[in-house]
Parts: structure tokens; C-alpha cells; sequence
């Protein structure tokens, strides 16, 4: 990390359009694990389909039959795959419902070269609606970004359950400067680039402008330790979100958070309508105004 916080920071200086450009295509650019541990992955009892949508053909997962019983439709989170779900299936099938999972573009089994959230959210929005409504969706990491966006925009599902969700593309093109050490204007030069290319700007795929337009209730689970999304974007959510609560755990970080068996379980007991975590009430100081 040290080699390529020095290749960023000289240049920076030397070659300010080239190392933007390089930033742009490493910030969309899967970790190639991705495919390795889903080409790796136990599928057991899973139906696996490739669908052509868009220019890119991705990899799909059911378990049971989305067609003739309840599913729930879950999305990864970045560098990540549709089959890290599989914890969930077995406690979701005993609940009575199915389980549809996918690769995003640039993930797992699917094709493509890169990914970024807008492209994220249109295709969970294409696998919703070729499926149908869902009793829920979960989503992980960039993939609980995803879901609030597409639900905000007419994905049709009962509940919703985020996992460590991102909140602030803003935030973290910041964050991914600082870890490679790139110049603050290059990385405000980098995100005003995707803004052009998407033809929608970072601030409004934050959370607090989609959260308050959803209406179905929410569990939000974070961990108070997580190093990759901070606690306080997954806390966002739980304010803006109006039937939101939020779970806060310990000791689970980012990925651990996904399997635990704990989290499962409060998962399980708000898919039955219970009341679980706690309601995050708003106070007039915060940081983007009233909720």
C-alpha cells in the first residue's frame, strides 16, 4: 500500500489526468477474488440460471421456487458474490421462502469489467422485476445501498433488511482517496467524471434523500467495530428510514456480521413482524437537516 500511496501522491503532481484516470478505473474495479470465491462456493440445492441483461451476463442463485412461494431477493455487497448468502438459506427455507441471489456485473460468475452503484441498483431492479414482488431483501455492504435506491424507485418488496450498509458514495470516493494517498481536487475531479458518465451526481445516492421516501419497514444491522463502513452511515439510515430500526453489534466488523448466527436469527424474527433492534429517534442537530 505504501508503493501505491507514493505512485498516487508523485503523480498527482507529474501527471494529474493520468492518475486520475488510473483512480477512476481502480475505484470500479472489483478485487478478482470475487470470482475465485464464488467460483468456489457451496451451492447445494441452489438452481443456477445466467440471464443476458444489459451488455453483461450474470449469474443467478435460487433456492426453492421464487414462482410458487415467498422469496426473498438478496444483494452483495462490493468485491463481493450473490452465493454469500448461503448462511441465510437454510433458517429462510424452514421459514417457508425461497431465496434468489446474483452476481452483480464485474462480481462472481458474471461478466464485466467494472461496477459502480447506480449500475448496481438498475440491476437489482431488472432481477426484482423479473421475479415479482418479494416478501424481503436483504443487502450487504454496497448491496444495502443498493436496495434502499431501488427500493426508493419502485423495487417491490415487503421488508428490508440492511447489513452494514454504505450510506455516502460522497464519503467513500474520500475514503478511497485518502487510502491511496490521492490529492483531494483529483478526487473531486475523479467523482465529477462518474457523475457525467451516470448522469446523476454522488449527493443524490445518499441515504438520507432516499431513506424518507420508502415506505416499508426496515431492520438495519451494523457493528459499532466495523473499519470498512463506518457505524454512523448504517445509523443514518435507521433516522431517515421512517419505519427503520437498527440492530448495533460488537465485535462482528463488516463481513463476519453477514454470517452470524445472532443476526440471522433477529433477521428471521423480523421477517414474522416482530419488533427487533431499537427506533432511532431524530434531534434537530443533525448533520443534513431534519428527518
Amino acid at each position: 500500500m505504501k508503493g501505491i500511496r507514493l505512485l498516487f501522491a508523485v503523480g498527482g503532481r507529474l501527471a494529474p489526468a493520468g492518475t486520475e484516470r488510473r483512480a477512476a478505473a481502480l475505484f470500479t474495479k472489483p478485487f478478482a477474488s470475487s470470482r475465485t470465491r464464488a467460483r468456489d462456493a457451496a451451492l447445494a440445492g441452489a438452481t443456477k440460471q445466467t440471464l443476458r441483461i444489459g451488455d453483461c451476463d450474470i449469474a443467478t442463485y435460487a433456492w426453492g421456487d421464487p414462482a410458487s412461494e415467498p422469496y426473498v431477493l438478496f444483494a452483495h455487497g462490493w468485491s463481493s458474490h450473490g452465493t454469500r448468502v448461503v448462511p441465510w438459506v437454510a433458517p429462510l427455507r424452514a421459514a417457508g421462502y425461497a431465496v434468489v441471489a446474483f452476481d452483480h456485473r464485474a462480481h462472481g460468475n458474471s461478466s464485466g469489467s467494472d461496477a459502480n452503484l447506480v449500475a448496481f441498483t438498475e440491476l437489482l431492479l431488472e432481477i426484482g422485476r423479473r421475479h415479482g414482488p418479494a416478501a424481503a431483501v436483504i443487502g450487504h455492504s454496497l448491496g444495502g445501498a443498493a436496495t434502499a435506491l431501488a427500493l426508493s424507485r419502485g423495487l417491490a418488496a415487503e421488508r428490508a433488511i440492511l447489513i452494514a450498509p454504505a450510506a455516502d458514495p460522497v464519503d467513500a470516493a474520500r475514503r478511497f482517496a485518502r487510502l491511496i494517498g490521492m490529492a483531494e481536487y483529483l478526487c473531486a475531479r475523479m467523482v465529477a467524471g462518474f457523475e457525467r458518465r451516470v448522469g446523476i451526481s454522488f449527493e443524490q445516492l445518499q441515504a438520507h434523500r432516499a431513506a424518507p421516501q420508502i415506505g416499508r419497514p426496515a431492520l438495519i444491522v451494523h457493528d459499532l467495530d466495523d473499519r470498512e463502513v463506518p457505524w454512523s452511515e448504517g445509523e443514518r439510515y435507521a433516522r431517515y428510514w421512517p419505519q427503520a430500526r437498527l440492530i448495533s453489534t460488537r465485535g462482528l466488523g463488516h463481513k463476519r456480521i453477514v454470517d452470524d448466527s445472532s443476526v440471522i436469527a433477529a433477521g428471521l424474527r423480523f421477517l414474522r413482524g416482530e419488533d427487533v433492534g431499537e427506533r432511532v429517534v431524530s434531534s434537530p442537530n443533525l448533520p443534513y437537516g431534519f428527518a
